[in-house]
């Protein structure tokens, strides 16, 4: 047995697909199978089961794979534990970041980040929250920057800076002709929103039921850009976080409003594993981000 085929391991009980899970290890599924064969005789247990199209772990083979995970925790720890002997910022970070951020956001501060960390290399992955969280749970990420939401409390937060969500409206809407919307003001009315797994439609959907909107039915999108261009077809109104809304201004049709009383909001935030010694690196990252980010929304 080695960390190799506990790597293995692990990735098929992610993908549940041989193929999938050989891909993601970037070696053929002949081999990630013969490998998972060769752990079953080494270990003298069954650990799936190979009359199913799909892949059955056993109970057995679940006890194996939790017990993997912890394994290649501690793994990733020893490595990280090796490259912060005097080389705090230098080499590979894996940065995991939510769709509703990361397209707004990247463009801003990987420039900043390369040039006053010039020794790290940066790899970025855009994932739905729970992904992002279950990647950096089994250590293929380092840390994550995300909306602050309660399934991320098993890891050390640092907030990095607060967005605000503006209300974007046709400029055919009656309501584009407002300069400020009091939150109120929407009661009764239907409001465009992100599919299931977007921690945004989970924190939209709180502000709009407090106010008494409700929920267009009839659509889910799965972006904001999607969102976007709904709106500017005059089909629904929608909040819009703050970055994804710079430099915008009433392009595709499209008008944001401050929504006040109360003014939504999120926290945007980086996490990382508890007890990591690299937490002096994410720390320093976070203190970059916020100090490029912060200026762009005045705070």
């Amino acid at each position: 047995m080695n960390i190799r085929d506990l790597k293995y391991l692990v990735s098929l009980a992610e993908h549940k697909h041989f193929r999938r899970a050989a891909d993601a290890c970037h070696v053929s599924q002949p081999t990630l199978s013969g490998q998972i064969r060769k752990l079953e005789d080494e270990l003298g247990i069954i650990l799936l089961e190979r009359t199913s199209r799909k892949v059955l772990f056993t109970q057995s083979g679940l006890l194996l794979v939790d017990q993997a995970k912890t394994v290649l925790r501690e793994v990733k720890l020893l490595k990280e534990m090796a490259s912060n002997q005097g080389k705090e910022m230098t080499g590979p970070l894996h940065i995991g970041v939510i769709p509703t951020i990361g397209p707004y956001l990247l463009p801003y501060i990987v420039p900043a980040l390369k040039q006053s960390f010039p020794d790290l290399e940066l790899f970025l992955y855009e994932a739905q929250t729970q992904h992002l969280l279950e990647q950096l749970e089994t250590g293929h990420l380092d840390c994550v920057i995300l909306a602050s939401v309660t399934e991320a409390e098993s890891f050390i937060e640092v907030p990095m800076f607060n967005e605000r969500m503006l209300l974007a409206v046709s400029e055919k809407h009656p309501l584009s002709q407002e300069q400020s919307i009091k939150m109120d003001k929407l009661k009764g009315c239907e409001m465009l929103m992100l599919d299931d797994g977007h921690c945004l439609r989970g924190q939209a959907l709180g502000y709009c039921f407090t106010a008494g909107a409700k929920e267009n039915q009839h659509f889910r999108a799965t972006s904001l850009e999607t969102l976007r261009n709904m709106v500017s077809a005059n089909t629904g109104i929608t909040l819009m976080p703050e970055l994804a809304v710079l430099n915008e201004g009433t392009r595709k049709g499209v008008k944001y409003l401050p929504c006040i009383y109360p003014e939504p909001s999120r926290t945007v935030s980086l996490i990382y594993r508890p007890g990591s010694p690299l937490r002096v690196r994410y720390e320093r990252i976070a203190n970059k981000i916020s100090d490029v980010v912060k200026p762009l929304l005045n705070q």
